[in-house]
């Protein structure tokens, strides 16, 4: 029945049908032949979707011709469904060489900087994974020459033989291993003769990327019934070309097929070769010989042509290409046109998938949601990072936040709660909240408060009690633990996890099982920390995605590149749109091996990095064959500007070079035409209505605008009126950072309280240097221990005061050899005669000299102190309080005269600096203070945001409440009469 079968290997071009046409030649194949010849055939293919998009070509066949048997369809990655039992878990291999990597660590801490256990654990796996593809044994090690690698590398490859002894030896049980040993199985069987098949068997789809699969390919071509159909197979490529790809050319689009055209290469059906494959086959020409450029270019025909169905669409950053493609899609669904999205970048798809949601389009994605992506996946990932670390406030909130948290309870009431623990610990801290300040604040409330505070410092008793331990911890404890923290969280107050979403929903299933299995094989893992947990939670949950079907626009589907040999052209007229195109986009940057070097893995006899550009080659010359493609990339990236991938660099390069063809008139057309894509994108991004910008405000409220002001709100006042009319008058509060930082505000009044302590009680004047000096240490190590929670801010700080205590002691003795402070950090307040307000002022520190018949006004810096200049137009702080002691505000000094003012640096040198000083410079200071708040307050003058900010990068608290922004530094305010009864 198979005599008139022709055997070997066949091809169809860039840009066919795929699926289509494989049916269309099988069924040529078996025409004439009893309705079961179809039936007796094997049909291996590369994917599930080929698989699928077969079965589909199928049917339409059968809808035009009549019913008919189907052959029999296998996957080219189940060769060893004939082995006993099935492949071991590859978590399973990954958590028993974590192991050894967690032994190599401890003893070469070098060879894992930088990264975690589980991360070398995976990539690990991955080299001995490759290495059963390719068939590489323990001795492929050792043909590698150590002599010639430095010292890095060669312990790498001494610790990779044993972890190869371990891995490769005995039977095959990984799935790698079992499908080279089913490739060799069929090579040995078929190598008896070329009859050694009673049907045909075909494979499809592949390109023979890895070895076992390669193997396979080679022995079933040896087969009289055996036959291969190649995709993407480049029929105008010159044999010079072939010859030298099989060469080191791995990263040429045609280098795979290359190595199974031993035979020669028949087309499968016979289809048109479009020009534009001409094109782009001469453009993807391997590096050493573009100059064929010169030569070739002019043969081709006119470019017009060839690159009329193409779009060239160059976004200026990543989000304007994302919304110009959501247009170009919203237009083609508007006229019933299916729209196919290839992009590597995932979050490039997700950006598209958000434009489009504008009109309630929705992406059919084959490659689904990242399960570590979803809500779900996001809640157990922050639940799994509290471990092991001091628990911050927005690490905290993101989790009390979170859609999954108390969703087994009242979730409404629940955020409510929230609301109102943020503000407090953005109001009053602490940096690091923990379960008994949760306590201490729920003793301030209601019993509703009460009782949900409590059940939160309960849950985080469980972290708390868990790393008291902070050594290495088995994963099944860690797993335990965390499962049992995730599911009280999500239950919330008086809830149940099964009354939740955490197990809801796919993706909370997903999550189960996924956790589910790595509980069955947590036991083979070697103990973690708590960062190496989480790492393995994290890479455990991206390893699975969330498929749903039919959610989708039927019209809008998204691939990655690897469908492109199925899915670009389906004969169903749509759109292609390639995505991305930018070096680290499409292709992807390569991932760095920590085990092998380049020069290595050529000595074992392993593929070269370039093998995954080739193969992403591959996919490009398959995707940019179809009749109509979009091409789009942005010049500029979060970072920097970007280099556009290297195929449509070669492409746009040499239809630049080709005036006589037109090339640089299609080269335009092509970019033309995605131009309006972007202008069309840019236009629904402008705001609908043009609003006129704001004016630089200068409001007057009614009068009096305030009853009183600090001496430090005096230089405000001055350079930013704005803020004490939003401060003072509207009664605004900046809302405090979500995460503290050890900056410089809290520098200075830790540094303050320092000083403070020094002087309860004061030294005696007599102290010797070096015992204040050791006073002065000791009391700064003891407000760091308490104020600042940050160990690295803490141990830097306490340097610093380490660094200036003798020269603080020096001074300060001389200080108290002259008098004594009587005012530290007290309040102090004066009116303000026929104003209606008050200043108020608390005073670093105040000392009476010469036998308290005079006073010197002291104040801490850690910062540079304001110079004379600065005090005489706008730091007028310390003259204030001079003259709030020459009137007598300060109740336990009275009225005595000043006869100075000075800083302390607790900073810098930690020198005592004296500025220029005189009575009648106090006198002076008050005088222009009552004209100044005259003007305010009676409402002579207009609160101007930004009036003499000491630097234009200054930043002002109120600069978005202002609109600052829309008016510049130049602009003049507008004064503006507000409140009041009209």
């Amino acid at each position: 029945m198979w005599n008139d079968w022709e055997g070997g290997v066949y091809a169809l071009p860039p840009g066919a049908d795929f699926c289509r046409d494989v049916v269309r030649g099988l069924i040529a194949r078996t025409a004439g032949k009893p309705p079961e010849a179809l039936a007796a055939v094997t049909v291996y293919v590369n994917a599930a979707r080929t698989m699928t998009s077969l079965r589909t070509a199928f049917d339409e066949y059968a809808a035009d011709h009549g019913p008919l048997l189907l052959p029999k369809f296998r996957l080219l990655a189940n060769l060893d469904t004939d082995l006993p039992d099935g492949p071991v878990a590859p978590l399973a291999r990954v958590l028993e060489l974590g192991n050894l990597v967690s032994r190599l660590i401890e003893r070469e801490p070098a060879l894992g900087a930088g990264q975690s256990v589980p991360e070398l654990s995976q990539s690990l796996a991955d080299l001995m994974g490759e290495m059963q593809f390719e068939g590489c044994g323990v001795d492929s090690l050792s043909r590698i020459d150590t002599r010639d690698h430095a010292a890095h590398w060669q312990r790498s490859l001494a610790f990779l033989k044993i972890a190869a002894e371990f891995y490769l030896g005995g039977p095959p049980v990984d799935r790698p291993a079992r499908q080279r040993h089913a490739a060799d199985t069929y090579t040995r069987q078929w190598a008896e003769g070329p009859d050694c098949l009673d049907a045909p068997i075909l494979a499809v789809g592949s390109t023979g990327s890895h070895g076992a699969t390669r193997c396979f390919l080679k022995a079933l071509a040896t087969q009289r019934l055996g036959t291969i159909v190649l995709p993407g197979y480049d029929f105008v490529q010159p044999e010079a070309i072939w010859r030298m790809l099989d060469g080191p050319s791995d990263d040429h689009p045609q280098a795979r097929l290359a190595a199974l055209r031993a035979g020669g290469v028949r087309p499968w059906v016979k289809t048109e070769i479009p020009d534009r494959n001409r094109l782009i086959s001469l453009a993807l020409r391997p590096a050493p010989v573009t100059d064929q450029w010169i030569a070739e270019g002019p043969e081709l025909p006119d470019l017009s042509g060839p690159t009329a169905g193409l779009t060239l669409i160059e976004a200026d950053q990543p989000q304007e290409e994302a919304d110009a493609i959501a247009a170009l899609i919203r237009h083609a669904v508007g006229e019933s046109r299916p729209i196919r999205l290839f992009a590597a970048d995932r979050g490039l798809v997700r950006r598209v998938a958000a434009s489009l949601d504008r009109w309630g389009l929705v992406i059919e994605d084959s490659a689904g949601e990242p399960l570590h992506l979803t809500a779900q996946g996001l809640f157990l990932r922050h639940v799994a990072a509290l471990f092991g670390r001091k628990l911050s406030v927005d690490a905290l909130l993101t989790l009390l936040k979170h859609p999954i948290t108390a969703t087994g309870s009242t979730h409404g009431e629940f955020l409510r709660q929230t609301r109102d623990l943020e503000l407090e610990l953005r109001r009053n801290g602490p940096a690091f909240p923990d379960p008994a300040f949760l306590r201490e604040w729920a003793t301030k409330h209601d019993e509703h408060r009460k009782i949900w505070a409590q059940w939160l410092a309960d849950t985080l008793d469980l972290v708390v009690a868990v790393e008291q331990d902070e050594s290495p911890r088995p994963v099944s404890s860690r797993l335990a633990q965390h499962l049992q923290l995730a599911e009280l969280l999500a239950a919330g107050p008086g809830g149940t996890a099964q009354a939740s979403r955490l197990w809801d929903e796919p993706a909370g299933r997903l999550a189960d099982a996924a956790l589910a299995q790595l509980a069955e094989h947590a036991d083979r893992a070697q103990p973690m920390s708590a960062y190496d947990y989480a790492d393995l939670v994290d890479r455990h949950l991206s390893a699975h995605a969330v498929r749903g079907r039919d959610q989708g626009h039927p019209l809008i589907r998204a691939f990655g590149p690897r469908d492109a040999r199925t899915e670009a052209n389906r004969g169903d007229g749509a759109i292609v749109i390639l995505a991305g195109l930018n070096e680290g986009g499409w292709p992807q940057a390569l991932p760095p091996d920590p085990w092998l070097s380049r020069a290595m893995r050529k000595e074992a006899g392993l593929t070269l990095p370039e093998r995954q550009i080739g193969l992403s080659a591959h996919d490009f010359q398959q995707a940019v064959a179809a009749p109509e493609v979009v091409m789009t990339r942005a010049r500029r990236d979060a970072d920097a500007e970007t280099i556009p991938s290297r195929w449509l660099n070669r492409l746009t390069n040499l239809m630049a070079g080709l005036p006589e063809r037109a090339g640089p008139q299609a080269l335009g057309a092509m970019r033309k035409r995605g131009a309006a894509w972007l202008d069309l994108a840019r236009q629904l991004n402008q705001p609908r209505y043009q609003l006129d910008p704001a004016p630089r405000p200068a409001p007057i409220p009614p009068a009096p605008a305030f009853d009183n002001i600090s001496v430090t709100q005096v230089r405000t006042l001055i350079r930013d009126p704005y803020a004490i009319y939003a401060s003072k008058v509207l009664g605004l509060r900046p809302l405090d950072p979500l995460r503290p930082e050890p900056g410089a505000a809290l520098r200075g009044q830790v540094l303050h309280k320092v000083a403070e302590r020094l002087l309860q009680p004061p030294p005696d004047p007599e102290t010797p240097i070096s015992e204040l000096s050791a006073r002065f240490r000791k009391v700064a190590a003891e407000v760091l221990a308490s104020e600042v929670p940050w160990p690295a801010a803490r141990a830097f700080w306490q340097t610093r005061m380490d660094r200036i205590s003798d020269q603080i002691a020096t001074d300060e003795l001389h200080r108290l050899s002259r008098g004594r402070p009587v005012v530290v950090e007290s309040r102090g307040r004066i009116d303000l005669p026929g104003l209606g307000a008050s200043l108020n002022a608390k005073p670093d520190r105040i000392d009476l000299l010469d036998d308290d018949m005079v006073a010197h006004v002291y104040d801490y810096k850690s910062g540079k102190p304001p110079n004379d200049n600065e005090m005489a137009h706008f730091d007028k702080q310390l003259m204030l309080e001079a003259a709030m002691v020459v009137k007598g505000a300060f109740p336990t000094l009275g009225a005595v005269a000043v006869e100075g003012v000075s800083y302390i640096q607790l900073g810098g040198d930690g020198e005592t600096l004296h500025r220029k000083f005189s009575p009648d410079m106090v006198d002076e200071t008050w005088a222009k203070l009552l004209i100044l708040m005259q003007r305010y307050l009676r409402g002579d003058q207009g609160f101007t945001a930004r009036r003499a900010l000491q630097k234009a990068g200054d930043v002002s608290d109120y600069d978005h409440l202002s609109r600052y922004g829309e008016w510049g530094a130049r602009d003049a305010p507008m004064r503006m009469r507000v409140g009041g009864d009209d």
